[in-house]
């Protein structure tokens, strides 16, 4: 949606009537009114920029709108509550918007994760203004709970959203960094408010070093008009300039020295966040909103779903043509030989897991027992895998030629993967799904020859990754693993397994791969 689409859109023509109606006859405080123009302005605003308005979306947009203009010019604690209510409905819808954008892709494109939860941080916002209105106790003060509901809608909702918005623009090392500081930010300051105020210092010094990077890199950043590039840059300067007011209260709130006090933040810090950061970030975004560059997902996907149902048919290998995936020219026989005749070797395989996961994977292990899938050892002690290979209904399964790979430890179901492939821009894929209760996890494995060794990864910038498949779902996990296959000598294959949750490895599997 361009500028002219929304500024001038039948949703913000009513925020600003509503806002100017609100000022001229709330019964409030004037400050109350920092917090009604992003209700009424900048959220609904943002909105327009990040999702596409449908008739359901405007009326639940303005209804919630009008729901806040109410509350300025009623006395009725009754009514309040019920239109506080209404509010807190609508954020919660968004919130349900973010959710499902999120698990449409997942744990991929920061830019993207910083919109997703800004509109989840909505509802925490929405929450905290219901609490106000409805007088409930939460603890702090009525005024505390104000401002805890203001900042989500300020540090949390338009400041995650804007730096997604900036991430369509920029993307580097440093910008990686700064999105998982700024999401967890709002979230630390709250509990360290709530129950640790030496956390609440510490996050607002993260806050600082995020805020200070993310100027710099604004500065850095090419826009689309110089007016967007100055009012995006004053926006983000104006948090460097407030931020270092928060961290001064931080510290009088951790040590009871108050070089800075709730009045004079609500003036002068409350000024800055919302005529500068929220009305100059908004109409700097709204000139010329930029558009993600997230692809969506169009391979294909495996259509099973809990328990598998094999035919008899017994299949020879993993693959027909291993060098359909990758130049097997420098590959040994003996590699290209188990993937197309897999039912030719056998697998020993020992089992380790990193010591800071071994908790989770015993507790795992009670469910892993009962599903019989990606059931592992706990020991590292060299177990024997056997397997089989039955083929599977194309019919069922949706993609080209599936075959089933069942191992098993003993009389221990370990995997059942069922392996096809798929090409994408002149690269084949290998394809294979795990089925889990209502769902599948889904491994999409790039293969390539390094110096005689045959690497197949989940990480790379194409189709590669390990996603979830549910319903109409596909929501990429923040898993990886990486194969190593290696010819030790002749007819004796080693390959080393290694997976990392978040980047930080937590199993590793060693086979040894011999030729019956």
């Amino acid at each position: 949606m361009n500028s002219s689409n929304t500024l001038f859109s039948t949703i913000t023509m009513i925020g600003f009537i509503l806002f100017i109606a609100s000022s001229l006859f709330t019964k409030q405080q004037p400050f109350f009114l920092m917090l009604t123009a992003a209700q009424l302005i900048f959220v609904p605003v943002i909105l327009q920029l990040i999702i596409k308005i449908k008739r359901l979306h405007r009326f639940i947009i303005i209804t919630g709108m009008v729901s806040i203009f109410i509350l300025h010019i009623i006395s009725s604690s009754t009514w309040s509550i019920i239109l506080a209510l209404i509010y807190v409905a609508f954020t919660l819808f968004v919130a349900v918007l973010g959710a499902k954008r999120f698990l449409r892709r997942g744990f991929v494109n920061w830019a993207e994760i910083s919109i997703d939860i800004g509109m989840m941080y909505l509802f925490v916002g929405g929450l905290w203004f219901f609490s106000y209105i409805a007088g409930v106790n939460t603890g702090f003060s009525p005024l505390i709970t104000w401002l805890t509901g203001i900042h989500f809608h300020y540090s949390a909702f338009l400041l995650c959203i804007s730096l997604g918005l900036f991430g369509r623009l920029h993307d580097s090392k440093l910008y990686r960094w700064i999105v998982p500081m700024i999401l967890s930010g709002p979230m630390l300051v709250a509990i360290g408010i709530t129950f640790w105020p030496i956390l609440e210092v510490i996050s607002v010094l993260m806050y600082i070093f995020a805020i200070y990077s993310l100027v710099v890199l604004a500065f850095q950043t090419h826009f689309a008009t110089r007016i967007q590039a100055v009012c995006i840059r004053l926006s983000f300067s104006a948090l460097a300039v407030t931020i270092i007011f928060s961290f001064l209260y931080a510290l009088g709130n951790a040590f009871g020295d108050w070089i800075i006090r709730i009045d004079f933040m609500l003036a002068f810090h409350g000024f800055f966040n919302c005529i500068i950061f929220g009305l100059l970030g908004v109409v700097g975004w709204a000139m010329s909103p930029p558009k993600t560059k997230q692809p969506s997902w169009d391979f294909p996907i495996s259509q099973v779903r809990g328990k598998l149902i094999v035919t008899d048919d017994s299949h020879p290998g993993l693959v027909d043509d291993l060098s359909a995936f990758v130049d097997i020219k420098a590959l040994s026989k003996t590699i290209i030989e188990f993937y197309e005749h897999t039912d030719r070797y056998q697998l020993v395989a020992s089992i380790k897991w990193a010591t800071w996961f071994k908790p989770f994977a015993m507790c795992y292990k009670l469910i892993s027992k009962q599903m019989q899938q990606l059931n592992l050892p706990i020991s590292s002690k060299e177990t024997e895998m056997t397997g089989e290979i039955k083929r599977i209904d194309t019919r069922a399964d949706g993609r080209v030629k599936p075959r089933a790979w069942i191992r098993k430890v003993g009389e221990q179901t370990a995997f059942v993967a069922i392996y096809s492939q798929h090409n994408t821009a002149g690269r084949t894929y290998m394809n294979i799904a795990l089925p889990l209760p209502y769902s599948s996890m889904i491994g999409i494995l790039q293969l390539e020859e390094i110096e005689g060794r045959l690497i197949l990864t989940s990480e790379g910038s194409g189709d590669e990754g390990i996603y979830l498949a549910a319903g109409k779902f596909l929501f990429k996990l923040p898993l990886s693993e990486h194969f190593t296959i290696i010819e030790t000598h002749k007819g004796h294959l080693t390959a080393l397994h290694k997976m990392k949750i978040f980047g930080i490895p937590f199993l590793q599997i060693d086979y040894r791969i011999i030729e019956r």
